[in-house]
């Protein structure tokens, strides 16, 4: 093997790959709070390294947007793994519903600070629907088969539902409000007894 084979075959120091991670990590914290204070100087700073370790892991702002956001529904889809497997049906359904909101902000400040190309994000956009519609569909059958929610809604609907009511996004103290629109939204999927 020569020396150029051996250098792309190496894997990433554990150095570079906590970097990486420090990164992504201010990324969401700086672009979830939003603001003229949302640069990647700042995501820079707040991880404690240089803007030149920045552009070395995302050499564009695209590949950091891309970089979080992805990051962001993965976490949801473990989310969802656990809160199934640690939580009754329906509580695990309204606190996954809820960690979302988070992710709303972050998105939110990250499409403000970064202003990624139209359209160069759609892959990303198709990949985060199709696998948070698959956590919020199991965390639903799981609810339905409990008995605990009705059985005629989809998730599609349910995710589509979450998405308007954080339209409120650009008021203050907006996350406390969505939190509690969702927690009677939940609360409307209750299955309640047939009166007599």
């Amino acid at each position: 093997m020569d020396h150029a084979s051996e250098k792309t075959s190496r894997k990433p120091r554990s150095d570079s790959l906590r970097n990486r991670e420090q990164l992504l990590v201010a990324a969401r914290d700086v672009f979830s709070v939003g603001g003229p204070d949302a640069s990647l100087e700042a995501v820079a700073r707040s991880a404690g390294v240089g803007i030149g370790t920045l552009y070395r892991h995302f050499p564009t702002r695209e590949s950091l947007f891309q970089a979080v956001y992805r990051r962001e529904v993965d976490q949801l889809v473990e989310l969802a793994k656990s809160l199934a497997a640690e939580r009754p049906p329906l509580e695990a359904l309204r606190l996954w519903l809820h960690a979302n909101i988070g992710m709303v902000a972050t998105k939110k400040g990250m499409l403000a600070a970064l202003a990624p190309a139209a359209g160069s994000s759609t892959e990303l956009f198709a990949y985060s629907a199709a696998q948070l519609g698959r956590s919020v569909g199991d965390l639903m059958k799981a609810a339905i088969a409990a008995g605990e929610i009705r059985d005629d809604i989809a998730s599609e609907d349910v995710m589509r539902a979450l998405i308007g009511m954080c339209y409120t996004r650009e008021q203050p103290g907006w996350q406390e409000t969505v939190i509690r629109l969702v927690d009677v939204f939940v609360d409307g999927l209750r299955l309640r007894p047939e009166p007599d």
